[in-house]
């Protein structure tokens, strides 16, 4: 963790020397390539992190969207992260692990996370027999908890069911950034107004 933060920072700093001689367009595809991949890679591994450890990564993509929009320190990063489109390092990590699920349950791939997650199915004809739902395995710890066959099933199951039924995987993703993105900035506002959005504009990121 200590040295995914500090090798973001160093490339911050040469981002942050040349930026004035870049378009704001350039500055965020060098700091999409360069510092948000190491952000986001194997970042599914970090369910069940300690919040400190988010918090930490979370500060590292805040400085980046100062650097970026070439901005005071006292400009509220959330704003510019919302300006940018950028995912939150909370939110990055759950349209992580949706998407490997969504490869699980529609193409079977990859084979030994298809192994782990189980479609549900009632007894009896019910409405969530069509709902697209994964069984949640009892457990009894916070730690069993953690594991990807009860986590990934619990954030798999949350989603509205418009965003998981999708069979095409180009739209599932657009929608699924969409959802991730209006309940993170705009749904603790106005919910039905986000829902309009989302409808409306599923390409919105």
């Amino acid at each position: 963790m200590l040295d995914v933060v500090r090798g973001c920072h160093f490339h911050i700093r040469a981002l942050q020397h040349i930026r004035p001689l870049l378009t704001l367009d350039a500055a965020k595809t060098f700091a999409v390539a360069i510092v948000s991949s190491r952000l986001d890679y194997c970042n599914s591994l970090l369910q069940g992190t300690s919040a400190a450890n988010l918090d930490r990564l979370q500060r590292v993509q805040d400085v980046l969207a100062c650097v970026v929009a070439h901005a005071p320190w006292s400009v509220s990063s959330t704003d510019l992260r919302r300006d940018f489109h950028w995912l939150p390092i909370r939110q990055r990590i759950v349209y992580k692990q949706c998407l490997m699920t969504y490869k699980a349950v529609h193409i079977g791939q990859p084979n030994y996370l298809n192994e782990l997650i189980q479609p549900y199915q009632p007894v009896r004809t019910l409405k969530s027999s069509t709902g697209a739902l994964l069984v949640i395995p009892f457990v009894r710890s916070d730690f069993a908890s953690d594991a990807f066959c009860v986590s990934t099933p619990t954030l798999w199951n949350n989603l509205p069911q418009d965003v998981r039924s999708f069979a095409n995987q180009a739209t599932f993703k657009s929608r699924l950034k969409s959802h991730l993105f209006f309940s993170r900035f705009y749904c603790l506002v106005t919910p039905c107004i986000c829902a309009l959005i989302l409808f409306k504009i599923p390409g919105a990121i």
